[in-house]
């Protein structure tokens, strides 16, 4: 697999982990601190924020879908991303914006990949290519046992309503992906408190801002 590729204007940075870590409160802080530094910030997520991504979603999250070929779901999940980069992250990024995402390529890695035991490289290469390739420049995995983070649910998806073993395996895939490319990854412990949190991200994206 290649090194992939990184956006020559704007700043990309990704929220990764499994259910109930904080993902979408830290995107959002992230992304206030960002305005206050006079940058121009684009929130997104996946799967979901685009109109044929909405479909998309409806279709892998919803329970009343029941079960998918594990290859379908990785698929869809693809399919998605693909729309995502070419008519939000891209276009947002050629602008210099930076751009800040609650889930990317990791998690299609982590969860159908890790999580359903399907072949990672081979997850990998349709994920890659769907995206074109296109890595964050920074990904912020917030590590948290999957039996925490459950217990903050009330409702599940179909993806929040799979198994503890399903959810372990989530979670120890993106410890892998992080370990295995450092100087693109930061792992936190999403049980400190919200602005230690904060700050620390701040802290690792503020270098990155120069080059922006």
């Amino acid at each position: 697999m290649s090194e992939g590729v990184y956006a020559e204007r704007g700043l990309f940075v990704c929220f990764e982990g499994g259910e109930g870590a904080g993902k979408s409160t830290q995107s959002r802080l992230l992304r206030d601190w960002l305005v206050e530094q006079g940058r121009t910030v684009l929130l997104t997520f996946e799967p979901g924020d685009t109109a044929v991504g909405k479909e998309l979603r409806r279709i892998v999250l919803d329970p009343a879908t029941g079960d998918l070929s594990d290859r379908t779901e990785a698929l869809l999940y693809a399919a998605d991303k693909a729309e995502h980069v070419d008519h939000v992250v891209l276009p947002a990024l050629e602008r210099g914006e930076v751009v800040i995402t609650d889930r990317y390529v990791d998690s299609t890695l982590a969860y159908q990949g890790a999580g359903r035991a399907l072949d990672v490289s081979e997850v990998e290469a349709v994920a890659r290519w769907a995206t074109g390739d296109l890595r964050p420049h920074l990904t912020v995995v917030l590590d948290l046992a999957p039996e925490t983070g459950l217990d903050r649910f009330t409702g599940r998806d179909r993806i929040e309503g799979q198994s503890l073993a399903f959810h372990q395996r989530v979670r120890q895939g993106f410890l892998d992906l992080a370990a295995a490319d450092p100087d693109h990854y930061v792992v936190l412990d999403a049980r400190a408190l919200i602005d230690e949190i904060a700050a620390a991200i701040q802290a690792r994206v503020a270098p990155l801002l120069e080059d922006a």
